[in-house]
């Protein structure tokens, strides 16, 4: 991250005054900072996270080894200095003096070997254990022997990482919450230690006191943060809605300072008003088709269904907030292997977005649906679309819905689904097809690509291909940066090939904050930092 990217970004500095804010705490008014990021979290445990808004959660409630600034720099967290070996296989990290968790226990380095065996032994079920393929013995990790990762406690305060190749993101990895710590005494004390205040240890600037499930969450400052004094606000609540209109009226109202969901009707009224907040980001969002299921199995059919959506009515018309047509699936805003060009750039277009070829492309869809035994749509039997409540989400379904019956003459279902059942539905692979998103983990493509190996924890189309898996194998154990950059854009046009996902648009990052907030900021990974946030005398 420490490329010319984050200097690109609008890095959102703004100032705070809140006004008094209710919800179940004796604390004084002035002390509490009242935010929405997102719904009644799936999981707070660092290992199962898949989502953005959660990932906010967990940066304010844990630290890994490294931590990212405004600019999405990698600095020292947990560890307050770290040495690199000549051939950039070692890292040794040193924990820093006072590094403590929220019941004032010292965190060792055993308690980081111990979270990074977890996160990675595939028994435990981490949707981004594949991460910690970087780690020296992690394909013997994957063969069963959970041991063999190689992290080691030399003592208490020292910790030693051996990787299989150079990774140059290895210390953005360090910054990313599935690399945190865990206590395994909090852990073994059963399932329910991530989901309740009194069970929930943690190491952050703030510790969960607490968690009315489906209505809000209280963090606090957390006393033995080294940097504690430097934290803004005593308490933060998290506010936790779905309805993104429910969310509009709370902001309206006062009861909260910052929304991030604004109801697509009312982008395009909210612009230009000192509220509204919008900031490129490094994502793409997407649709997932479920490839073990007929007829989704077949790559000409994901083609045909993927060339009949008009893009630019989607971003233009329903979106509106700044999105731009996908013609690929890494997004724009990720160097290539010359850092003064971009991957996109360098990669180009797999299908053209301009709106003169829509007619085109739609041309093209048909042919192809023929091929594949579905002239004009004829037996085709009738999809399924699913999506979580959302304004936004529903209107990009229902024009996805007609486009396919007017352009394919296929029928198409609309599905909104709660947001858990929504997730569950979305990683057991019980769908045709999945509105899906995702933001750059690090600044490298290889954060979009390797997402789609065979059996990823992510990779929830169930789309398994020998060519690619080897591809990525190739990419991480590549030294060169050239050779490396082109094994990344092979590997993209053949999953473009395959087409297992519709690239739908590149994202933006839209909300809505109090013009008096001061010290807020944005990554470009889309998570939000309060802990920096002043608040007034």
């Amino acid at each position: 991250m420490k490329r010319k990217i984050f200097t690109l970004l609008l890095v959102l500095i703004l100032a705070v005054s809140l006004s008094a804010c209710g919800g179940g705490d004796d604390k004084p008014a002035s002390s509490m900072l009242s935010v929405n990021v997102g719904p009644e979290p799936e999981s707070i445990d660092p290992a199962f996270n898949v989502s953005v808004d959660v990932a906010t959660l967990l940066i304010h409630g844990f630290e890994g080894l490294m931590k990212l600034d405004e600019n999405g720099v990698p600095q020292p967290g947990m560890a307050g200095s770290y040495e690199i070996s000549d051939d950039l296989l070692t890292y040794t990290f040193n924990i820093r003096d006072g590094a403590m968790w929220n019941d004032g226990e010292p965190l060792t380095a055993e308690q980081f070997v111990y979270a990074w065996k977890r996160a990675a032994d595939p028994s435990t079920g981490a949707p981004y254990g594949y991460l910690f393929d970087v780690v020296k013995g992690y394909a013997d990790v994957m063969e069963g022997n959970a041991d063999a990762l190689w992290v080691k406690a030399l003592d208490e305060r020292t910790l030693e990482v051996a990787l299989s190749a150079p990774c140059p993101y290895f210390l953005e990895l360090c910054a990313f919450p599935t690399f945190s710590p865990v206590r395994e005494d909090a852990v073994l004390s059963g399932e329910s230690w991530a989901a309740e205040p009194g069970t929930y240890v943690s190491n952050g600037p703030y510790s969960l006191e607490e968690w009315v499930h489906d209505s809000y969450m209280v963090y606090a400052k957390n006393e033995y943060y080294y940097d504690a004094d430097a934290i803004g606000p005593d308490n933060i609540r998290f506010v936790l809605m779905e309805d993104d209109a429910a969310a509009l009226a709370a902001f309206q109202n006062g009861e909260i300072s910052f929304t991030d969901t604004l109801p697509a009707e009312e982008v395009e009224a909210w612009q230009g008003k000192p509220e509204y907040g919008a900031m490129p980001t490094i994502g793409t969002f997407f649709i997932s088709f479920q490839t073990q299921k007929e007829p989704f199995d077949d790559p000409m059919v994901r083609k045909a269904l993927s060339l009949a959506i008009d893009r630019n009515y989607i971003c233009e018309q329903i979106s509106k907030a700044g999105e731009q047509p996908a013609g690929a699936y890494v997004p724009a805003g990720l160097t290539d292997s010359d850092i003064n060009v971009q991957f996109r750039e360098a990669g180009g277009d797999y299908y053209s977005v301009e709106p003169s070829r829509y007619e085109a492309n739609c041309d093209e869809a048909r042919e192809l649906l023929a091929l594949a035994g579905y002239p004009a749509g004829s037996g085709f039997p009738k999809l399924e679309y699913i999506f979580n409540e959302s304004t936004l989400h529903l209107q990009i379904g229902e024009a996805l819905q007609s486009m396919w019956k007017e352009e394919l003459g296929i029928e198409a279902a609309v599905s909104q689904q709660e947001w858990g059942t929504f997730i569950g539905s979305l990683m057991a692979g019980n769908y045709d097809l999945a509105r899906n998103g995702w933001n750059a983990d690090y600044n490298d493509p290889i954060s979009f690509l390797d997402m789609w190996v065979s059996g990823g924890g992510n990779n929830v189309a169930g789309w398994s291909n020998a060519e690619y898996d080897e591809l990525i194998y190739e990419i991480k154990s590549t030294v060169d940066s050239k050779t490396r950059f082109a094994k990344m854009h092979e590997a993209e046009t053949l999953l473009m090939d395959q087409m297992p996902i519709i690239p739908i648009y590149f994202s933006a990052d839209v909300f809505l904050i109090d013009p008096e907030l001061e010290g807020f900021y944005c990554s470009p990974l889309g998570f939000k930092y309060f802990m920096n946030v002043s608040m007034p005398e």
